[in-house]
């Protein structure tokens, strides 16, 4: 069997074994692999049609729907770069990350090209907007403040005369993914067709992924772990729900009604899905969850266990710049539930200290990620490029002093140790390790004792600055269903017995749910710790 090296032909050539089968299914409405793969290649025919250079960038902006995906697809299908931008972007965040990456083509639907009239005039370098339905009024007034821009239907864009695409390698890019800016401005992350395929066989390979699948697309697409439901999922024949859902009760009702057998979220949404009920009928066809963007709680773990017994939950570790990093075995999450786990196939992570020489087991170092899924950089950013991609050391492990070709890895940030029988296990973040009384605390930890009182529905522990104790810490927290007249002396008393006096908090603030999100749907820390101390300015 032809094994894909280019991302359209994860469709393509699952199309020419399978084309009768179900690729995507939207509300009531399903795409088979044939049909799937003849939009891809007639939108990059229309982007030909349209003039556009190699790897000149194509920026969506839109919900999960059809459209999406062939313009996903299809833009790299053509020699281009495909931009996903999130949905949940106001149209200033999203004239940002226009301007930052020169977008040409912009996808998107009259409604939001009608909320974008104000800033599209700032994307000086962007010449056609393809539009998803028929324009309304309000989205027709656009052209008359934008100068040169040419808006293109979407009918019209698939009809045009088919094209052969530019000449496309797989180290060529393929994508830019945006991370959620949550430390300042986005950062593009510039991916390879060969990133993203070898992720793609990677994870389905570990999640034993096979055409009988139906993955649930809960996740935003220009989220990587939400991409990564599509690319696996095409690898195999498997069939993908896209869903765009409200209420977390929304994701369980559309795992019932399609029959979903793969689920990947990150932990906020499962807590939430762990305080309701789940149909029986979910149990009968889900074969796994896994879990993404962050430490589960263990309690949460615990009752989505209960909730789909014969389901296997995978826990993952992950960061957009080398797409997938880590997973833990289901068979070790009893014995070891809080590790990250080991490398994903065709990945090595090492644990190195500052000088690059690897730690010893159980002494803390940065998780650096080698291997076919390390991405190209930052977009239009060199110095922070130079900070997170770096060459290895020729004898770092599984280097060959006196090789010619360098080897770059990605430097994570993330502080991990490993135990002696090599499994992982997350600290935390350099930039958000906290200080106190002498002692390095990782939020997490906190918020794991937290979740294990069952008196929080969420919460989010940072550190404040503080004249003695170097960061004083403070959680902000959500009250858990059920948790009835207790309150927040109970769970300061809960702390003082589960916590060193070092870790418990100074402070802890009881608000109404849910907890703020950034983009890619996890808790937004960084927001809620800025505004936390603004509150309480002298």
């Amino acid at each position: 069997m032809i094994e894909s090296t280019l991302l359209p032909e994860l469709i393509g050539l699952t199309a020419e074994r399978m084309p009768q089968a179900r690729a995507l299914t939207s509300g009531a409405s399903s795409l088979s692999y044939g049909e799937l793969s003849a939009g891809v290649s007639q939108f990059a025919s229309g982007l030909m049609g349209l003039g556009l250079e190699r790897t000149e960038r194509v920026a969506i902006y839109l919900e999960k729907r059809f459209e999406t995906v062939i313009a996903s697809f299809g833009a790299p299908a053509a020699g281009a770069v495909f931009v996903p931008v999130n949905p949940l972007l106001k149209p200033e965040q999203v004239a940002f990350i226009l301007r930052d990456c020169n977008v040409r083509v912009l996808v998107t639907s009259p409604e939001r090209l009608a909320l974008m009239k104000d800033v599209l005039g700032e994307c000086h370098d962007l010449r056609h907007v393809v539009v998803t339905d028929s324009l309304t009024p309000s989205a027709q007034a656009v052209t008359t403040l934008t100068g040169p821009l040419a808006l293109v239907a979407w009918s019209d864009l698939l009809s045009s005369p088919a094209r052969p695409g530019h000449r496309v390698i797989d180290v060529d890019m393929a994508a830019i993914l945006y991370t959620s800016g949550s430390t300042g401005k986005p950062k593009g992350v510039v991916l390879s067709h060969r990133n993203m395929v070898a992720g793609a066989k990677s994870v389905a390979s570990y999640l034993e992924n096979n055409r009988e699948d139906t993955m649930l697309a809960a996740l935003p697409l220009s989220f990587d772990a939400g991409f990564s439901q599509l690319t696996t999922a095409f690898h195999v024949g498997a069939r993908v729900v896209l869903l765009n859902y409200l209420m977390p009760r929304d994701v369980l009702k559309a795992m019932e009604r399609e029959g979903v057998t793969g689920l990947t979220a990150v932990p906020p949404l499962y807590i939430q899905l762990a305080q309701l009920e789940w149909p029986a009928a979910i149990n009968e066809k889900l074969r796994y969850f896994a879990n993404t963007g962050g430490r589960m709680p263990r309690d949460t773990l615990n009752t989505l266990r209960q909730r789909v017994p014969k389901a296997k939950p995978f826990l993952m570790y992950g960061l957009t710049e080398a797409f997938r990093s880590t997973y833990l075995p289901p068979e070790e999450v009893d014995r070891r539930p809080d590790s990250i786990g080991k490398a994903i196939p065709n990945a090595e992570i090492l644990v190195l200290r500052e000088d690059g020489s690897p730690c010893s087991p159980e002494e803390p170092g940065e998780l650096v990620h080698r291997g076919a899924l390390v991405g190209m950089g930052y977009w239009n950013d060199a110095e922070k490029t130079a900070e997170r991609y770096k060459l290895l050391a020729s004898d770092a492990p599984g280097r060959q002093p006196g090789l010619q070709l360098p080897e770059y890895a990605v430097f994570s940030g993330d502080t991990v140790r490993r135990d002696a029988e090599g499994f992982l296990y997350f600290i935390g973040r350099r930039d958000e390790m906290m200080k106190t009384s002498g002692y390095r605390v990782s939020p997490t930890e906190v918020e794991e004792i937290l979740y294990a009182t069952q008196l929080v529905g969420e919460c989010v522990a940072f550190g404040v600055e503080h004249p003695t104790l170097g960061h004083a810490i403070h959680v902000i927290a959500t009250k858990a269903i059920g948790s009835g007249a207790r309150g927040l002396n109970d769970l300061m008393i809960e702390c003082r017995s589960r916590m060193p006096a070092y870790m418990v908090p100074a402070g802890i603030e009881i608000v109404a749910g849910p907890l703020p999100r950034n983009p890619n749907g996890k808790i937004d820390r960084k927001l809620l710790s800025t505004d936390w101390v603004a509150r309480h300015a002298p």
